[in-house]
């Protein structure tokens, strides 16, 4: 009988392109939080149209982004508004799907030999675990490897700590932005005292400014930088989690141990149940006791 030829290693699975989803959690927070606020002022007997002023909103939003500019460089001034989407959208990050990627990498390495990954890497989505992975086909050291892809981790996240301080910047000066516009109006409002009626509702429209600035700074602005630093510090445990599969790759380590060190990232993405305890099943057929006679 002919000897079967024997079986080419199994190309490792790709992780799906980097996808994302609407963030509902952002979506609902900013819902209820204006719809607590309106909802007070509706039942304290007030309107909507109490709070709606557009002058107070330019003073505010001009004001703020005026003061941004000035303190911010451009580069990371645009770099801020290219993350803002990152409030309402996040990207698919899956650890789990990134661990098993680097597995089937590991395991056709161990195999045919680490430069039989050369053909795998041009279809690999993420560029650090691309840059990664082509390094180490291209035989660089291993400590300088390292030491450059956590240059890359080290520069990405200063990177996006400095983007995120522009919105906690925005949230300071807003609310004294809006005090300003308070000013603003109840020095109109100084100029007709002789007409009492009007002073009142006059003060009352000077302090919606304070309101635009203090609810931009504490339902917006400040949530937005935290929401992005969540993000960010997501993004960095990736990438140290493709740094350390990639090395292992490289020291020739079993791909069991390399899933057992990457599986410690993994652990906040599926949390696992505990095994309910089997019931005890009586034996069909089995005596049962005879009932005490009195």
């Amino acid at each position: 009988m002919a000897e079967k030829a024997p079986q080419a290693p199994k190309a490792p699975a790709k992780a799906k392109a980097p996808g994302g989803k609407l963030d509902l959690a952002s979506c609902a927070g900013l819902a209820i939080a204006f719809g607590g606020i309106l909802g007070g002022l509706l039942l304290e007997g007030g309107s909507w149209r109490d709070v709606s002023q557009f002058t107070a909103a330019m003073i505010v939003l001009g004001g703020t982004l005026g003061a941004v500019m000035v303190t911010t460089p451009v580069a990371v001034l645009m770099g801020a508004a290219k993350k803002l989407p990152l409030v309402f959208y996040a990207k698919a990050q899956n650890s789990g799907a990134v661990t098993e990627e680097i597995i089937g990498y590991a395991t056709k390495a161990r195999k045919s030999g680490i430069v039989s990954l050369e053909q795998e890497v041009a279809a690999v989505h993420d560029p650090f675990l691309k840059k990664a992975l082509n390094l180490a086909i291209d035989g660089m050291d291993l400590s300088e490897l390292r030491g450059m892809m956590e240059l890359e981790i080290s520069l990405e996240e200063q990177s996006g700590e400095e983007e995120a301080k522009v919105f906690e910047a925005a949230g300071g000066y807003s609310p004294t932005i809006g005090i300003i516009g308070a000013v603003l109006g109840l020095i109109q409002v100084m100029k007709n005292l002789e007409n009492i009626e009007e002073v009142g509702k006059g003060i009352a429209v000077a302090f919606v400014a304070t309101v635009y600035g203090v609810a931009l700074a504490n339902i917006f602005l400040l949530p937005a930088a935290a929401k992005i630093k969540a993000r960010l510090r997501r993004s960095i445990r990736v990438r140290e989690q493709i740094l350390e599969g990639v090395v292992g790759i490289v020291e020739g380590l079993n791909p069991k141990l390399i899933r057992s060190k990457l599986e410690a990232y993994s652990r906040d993405d599926a949390a696992k149940k505990a095994p309910k305890p089997a019931k005890e099943k009586v034996k069909q057929g089995a005596p049962q006791p005879a009932p005490a006679v009195k």
